[in-house]
């Protein structure tokens, strides 16, 4: 083959291009980022600790997966990380790209790797392509042609490939919090005046974008088009954009006061008072998805075990929500919030995550017991992995009383029930387990 100079290589959208947008560019376009450490809300993958900051810190990329609610950074993240390593930058989306689109792709970052020019090919909406497609990724990132860099709002773990996981990093986005979203509405104002809000009403724009930064953009940009003279009030706001907005005390602290309200008097078991601060919420306009995930949440940290039940009811109520929508999706809420209040409590569960975590963290690198590894070759079962390893189902009652933790480190302690609710029913079997180990080690 005939040498090739980069003139003569496919062409990317020049920097230029991706750096200075046109004047007429949404205003979400025109706010991009220039640079990784402008990225707002993402300083976890992005600072110098972490992930991505490393990876640039080196000067090399692994291939990765960001995985992250809509709004949060992921397109903006995957051009800065090109420019940052001077790799060549390819773009396609699942959703209108197809096998040719692939092959297309890949032929030209074959052309740029042998003219010595790495490819970090961004996939927009990966988990939209389907298993075989998934699997036409694998060669082309095993050999180095391209450096994959997929985003996806779906669990990678349902909607990718194991093999295609393997060779990926997955890197988590969180949605944008309040103080980065009024970072991002800072930017606007710095670029385009101020909006036409009063410090509640701007409050209340911040809550109702529900960690998406590109929706918040939106919303910005379409009080700038209308040129509203003097400010408008949350009520004000609400009527213009014509949907609920949340509406809170003066103090703008009224988001985090009513969500911590509820969460307390969950906590508490008081169905009357948590129905209060519930309907405070979702009357004021606040997101019920957001209110969703906080009861999700709270049926693990507040409950678990004590009543399996709860986190189930929480996730029918996410469905149910899901299907019909407001208003009557929002009696599934009230369900679950009433449920929850008078579901019997335990913190057990999250007590025995922060411990086990701890520890984990502490003696990371300790092998499990020779008896417990899994010994798939000859050689493996040669130098004892599995070895009198015994089988619950054989032993009598079921259980075999060995021992599970790692040479060097006693058994710990991590999960302590409590006497209430269904727990009680699991301290009784954790002290039969306990005392049959006992005569096990005393026989």
């Amino acid at each position: 083959m005939a040498d090739l100079f980069a003139d003569d290589l496919p062409q990317t959208p020049a920097a230029p291009d991706r750096d200075d947008p046109r004047a007429d560019a949404p205003l979400a376009d025109r706010l991009r980022p220039r640079a990784l450490e402008e990225i707002v809300g993402q300083d976890h993958l992005t600072g110098p600790e972490g992930a991505i900051g490393r990876m640039v810190s080196a000067g090399r990329l692994t291939s990765m997966i960001l995985w992250g609610p809509p709004g949060t950074g992921k397109t903006s993240i995957a051009r800065l990380l090109a420019d940052a390593v001077g790799m060549r930058f390819a773009a396609i989306s699942a959703v209108f790209s197809g096998v040719a689109d692939l092959k297309k792709a890949f032929a030209e970052a074959g052309v740029a790797a042998q003219a010595g020019r790495r490819t970090l090919l961004f996939v927009d909406e990966i988990h939209r392509f389907n298993r075989a497609q998934q699997d036409g990724f694998l060669p082309f990132v095993e050999s180095g042609v391209v450096t994959l860099v997929g985003a996806t709002t779906e669990n990678p773990s349902f909607a990718l490939n194991a093999a295609l996981l393997s060779r990926a990093q997955v890197l988590i986005l969180h949605r944008l919090d309040a103080v980065a979203l009024n970072r991002l509405l800072d930017k606007a104002e710095a670029l385009e005046g101020p909006l036409p809000l009063d410090g509640d009403a701007r409050a209340a724009l911040v809550a109702s974008a529900d960690g998406d930064g590109r929706f918040l953009l939106n919303q910005a940009e379409t009080l700038y088009a209308a040129r509203i003279d003097g400010q408008l009030d949350p009520a004000g706001l609400g009527a213009f954009l014509q949907r609920r907005v949340a509406v809170y005390d003066k103090d703008r602290d009224g988001h985090y006061n009513l969500i911590s309200a509820l969460h307390k008097s969950l906590r508490g078991s008081d169905p009357q008072a948590a129905l209060y601060y519930l309907a405070r919420m979702l009357t004021a306009g606040e997101e019920p998805l957001y209110v969703l995930r906080r009861l999700v949440r709270f049926a693990s940290e507040d409950i678990g075990l004590a009543d399996p039940q709860a986190l189930v009811q929480c996730l029918a109520a996410k469905d149910a929500y899901d299907f019909l929508g407001s208003p009557e999706g929002e009696l599934a809420i009230v369900q679950a919030c009433l449920y929850l209040a008078t579901a019997p409590k335990s913190n057990a569960a999250y007590a025995a995550q922060k411990a086990a975590w701890k520890s984990a963290k502490e003696t990371g690198s300790l092998s499990p017991p020779a008896n417990i590894l899994n010994a798939p070759t000859k050689l493996m079962k040669d130098i004892g992995y599995g070895k009198d390893y015994a089988y619950d189902h054989e032993a009598p009652d079921g259980f075999s009383g060995d021992n599970y933790w790692p040479e060097g480190m006693p058994p710990q302690d991590y999960y302590r029930p409590v006497e209430r609710g269904f727990e009680r029913e699991v301290v009784k079997r954790l002290e039969w387990w306990d005392k049959r180990r006992k005569e096990r080690r005393e026989a």
